[in-house]
């Protein structure tokens, strides 16, 4: 599936309606930039599995838990970008069998640690198009162009695709 998100708020609906195909086991590693979206994307994502706490980067904390309210799986959130290793990963002690788990910065760390999994590739303008020339570059990883988002589908579990809608607008 590969579609054009307009902004973050779009960004946010995305991860809310994926959140509607996942279930306890299911494993999705965010790939992009920073400023891409990946934490604004899970935020989505665990408003929809209907989570406790806020979404937030797990930067220095390298891992958040948020227990369901609902009694659903808990969705994991983990920043793997100080992470060298599908080791490092493991020695996290996350329980991906019983768990929804979200890791940025995560590819190349799943050897070994699942069959299945959705790749979650966020790109961004790298221009910032918007931007003024002489502005501060960090104020233009903020504004709200467009991104592109695909999404892949690795391993038994996604073998018949997503079942959504690849052209279908994302609804805020």
């Amino acid at each position: 599936m590969r579609r054009t998100i307009a902004d973050p708020e779009t960004m946010h609906a995305l991860g809310l309606e994926m959140a509607g195909l996942l279930r306890a086991g299911d494993l999705m590693v965010l790939t992009g930039p920073l400023g891409a979206g990946k934490t604004t994307f899970t935020r989505g994502l665990g408003e929809g599995l209907r989570v406790r706490g806020a979404v937030t980067s797990p930067t220095f904390v390298l891992a958040r838990t948020h227990p369901s309210t609902i009694g659903g799986p808990p969705l994991v959130h983990v920043d793997a970008y100080r992470l060298s290793s599908a080791m490092e990963l493991d020695d996290l002690d996350i329980d991906f069998a019983r768990s929804i788990v979200v890791v940025e910065w995560g590819r190349g760390l799943l050897e070994g640690i699942t069959e299945s999994w959705l790749d979650v590739e966020i790109e961004r303008p790298l221009g910032a198009s918007q931007a003024d020339p002489d502005a501060d570059d960090a104020l233009a990883l903020d504004l709200p162009e467009p991104r592109t988002v695909t999404v892949t589908g690795h391993g038994p579990r996604w073998q018949d695709g997503l079942g959504l809608d690849p052209d279908a607008p994302v609804h805020k």
